[in-house]
């Protein structure tokens, strides 16, 4: 089949999936194309593992439709077994075998691809190879959960939080080795709650919130539905200090402002226009300043400008 005619890596539509006291997924409707790394974003309960679990056989759904490279799991679980890598939020190892035991365990289940040591090497646990599971970091079991994802040579590899509780230097190491698979033009589909993480990895992303997707597109695509590419933040030393937002809302360049525990947010288009007449309005009001902010606007603005809340309220 030419790859102008192969069916998405992923195709889903309709979704579905109730707990006993919650729906979890409600109506997802997805297409993630070949080559794509498409990322949900979203809080923790919006829905994101159990879809994404759905997608890799691991959870029956209650209606919807969902086909895995042009194939489904009532038809055709064996074949997508061995096209599938797949990382868990939580991977359970058994503590007592080595790296290369580990991976010499998951080889055998497939059919064809790299050997474990090239996987080790990839991973970058050469130093570890002999190194029992219960002695390794946090950082260490997460890119061996990687490796272990990849010794099929999977064709769509998924991935639920992958650095989840990783301290700030292991998730980045852990975002170039998925950086490494993107670049050979290979489809992955990942959850996450980390902002970051979605605006670096992912071409696409989905914001899915109580089991809905309610953003859809390229990072860009999405920060441009705040309607400003900027964000002004000040913080004011008095939070009980009053301050009139109808005048800043009305500021040439200005599309948004709000203020919540003692923080003033602007939304701005023109930066250049916004900040001095700001800061003119503020000082004929007597609102004591304490910091200045200035950033560009992120998925986590989208996220606020979507639901009214910050995704690490959640």
């Amino acid at each position: 089949m030419g790859a102008e005619t192969a069916p998405p890596a992923l195709h889903v539509r309709g979704l579905r999936k109730r707990y006993k006291d919650v729906v979890a997924v409600d109506g997802i409707d997805l297409d993630v194309p070949r080559g794509e790394c498409f990322g949900l974003l979203g809080p923790n309960g919006a829905g994101k593992t159990t879809t994404i679990e759905i997608c890799e056989g691991l959870t029956a759904l209650d209606s919807g439709e969902v086909e895995v490279l042009g194939l489904t799991w009532a038809r055709d679980a064996r074949a997508l077994r061995q096209r599938l890598g797949i990382q868990l939020q939580d991977t359970q190892l058994a503590d007592k075998l080595t790296v290369l035991e580990t991976l010499r365990l998951f080889r055998s289940f497939y059919a064809s691809g790299p050997s474990p040591s090239q996987l080790i090497a990839l991973v970058q646990l050469d130093e570890k190879r002999h190194a029992r599971i219960v002695s390794l970091s946090g950082g260490q079991k997460q890119r061996l959960a990687l490796a272990c994802a990849l010794v099929g040579d999977p064709d769509l590899l998924f991935l639920d939080e992958p650095t989840t509780g990783l301290d700030p230097q292991a998730r980045r190491q852990l975002w170039e080795l998925i950086e490494t698979f993107k670049g050979e033009g290979r489809t992955i589909v990942l959850t996450t709650h980390y902002m970051e993480e979605a605006e670096r990895l992912c071409d696409r992303v989905a914001i899915v919130d109580h089991g809905r997707v309610i953003g859809l597109g390229t990072p860009a695509q999405l920060t441009a539905l705040v309607g400003a590419h900027h964000l002004i933040e000040v913080v004011v030393n008095d939070e009980e200090a009053r301050v009139d937002l109808g005048p800043l809302e009305r500021l040439e360049g200005v599309r948004g402002a709000h203020a919540e525990h003692g923080v003033i947010r602007i939304q701005a288009t023109e930066i250049h226009r916004v900040l001095p007449a700001l800061l003119d309005h503020l000082g004929r009001q007597g609102t004591p300043i304490g910091e200045l902010r200035t950033r560009s606007a992120t998925l986590e603005d989208v996220f606020v400008s979507l639901t009214g809340r910050h995704l690490r309220d959640d």
